[in-house]
């Protein structure tokens, strides 16, 4: 059997509050991800997913306190690995796509600045040969006028264009082994958020890309992803392929949030 590339073995944890206290969000979340394939995290808003996928870069906010559990990824230990250990691997093997593309980036340097930045930091090279492999892949992500639009800063760029720079910055860029997609749509028109998912899982494919996505959508999920986990109140409650989960799944939240997305329903 094939080896999962990350695996979330039963990570908790919580706020702290004023008094010293904790305040538990995460319970037990154990979750696979396996090589090449899409899978995609659901749930409602404060079940945990984004939580639980910052947790994997070390990028959690600092009042969260984890309180067991471990995310493994080739073998070792994330949360082990000190701030120089975990630099080799946040964005060069474990890259991240943001909500809010433009609020991810820096509004004072032009989007390819930020990107050729980002392939010396991880690559090395030229400043113009960095410069080249940006407005290649902002090409790749079929942004017209690429060398133009290089020379922009993220004010200049529309959502769905930023998106696309941000997601050809992780993926591209970085060439990782593990995308995080942390609700890479929502905010954008619904025929942009289509676009955008083609896109997505053209470069996973491509790229032999294994991905998370994060996302509310069920209708994406059920068209683009591989298999399914569902969390709630902080716990994963089920996992499966998407067919399993959508035409047969177990466990009544997930039939209930299948039904409030009217996906679950008989055709």
């Amino acid at each position: 059997m094939t080896a999962a590339l990350l695996s979330i073995d039963r990570l908790s944890g919580g706020f702290l509050g004023a008094d010293g206290g904790i305040a538990p969000v995460l319970d037990a979340v154990s979750y696979d991800l396996m090589p090449g394939q899409l899978t995609a995290v659901v749930g409602e808003t404060g079940s945990g997913k984004s939580l639980t996928a910052l947790s994997v870069l070390g990028i959690q906010p600092p009042a969260f306190r984890r309180t067991g559990g471990r995310i493994l990824f080739g073998g070792r230990d994330l949360l082990s690995l000190d701030a120089a250990a975990m630099r080799t691997i946040r964005g060069a093997r474990i890259s991240i796509v943001f909500q809010d593309a433009r609020a991810a980036m820096n509004p004072v340097f032009t989007v390819g600045r930020q990107m050729a930045d980002v392939f010396r930091l991880h690559h090395g090279g030229s400043a113009r040969h960095a410069m080249d492999r940006a407005i290649e892949a902002l090409g790749r992500v079929r942004i017209p006028e690429p060398e133009r639009r290089a020379r922009q800063y993220p004010h200049e760029f529309s959502g769905g264009m930023a998106q696309r720079a941000m997601i050809a910055l992780a993926a591209l860029i970085c060439q990782p082994s593990l995308l995080i997609l942390d609700e890479p749509t929502t905010g954008l028109d619904v025929t942009i958020q289509a676009d955008i998912m083609t896109l997505i899982v053209e470069l996973c494919r491509d790229q032999g890309l294994t991905a998370c996505l994060i996302t509310h959508d069920l209708g994406v999920v059920a068209e683009t992803c591989d298999a399914v986990v569902v969390m709630h109140a902080g716990r994963v409650v089920e996992t499966g392929s998407t067919e399993q989960i959508f035409t047969a799944p177990a466990e009544p939240y997930t039939r209930r949030l299948l039904a409030a997305s009217q996906l679950g329903e008989p055709v």
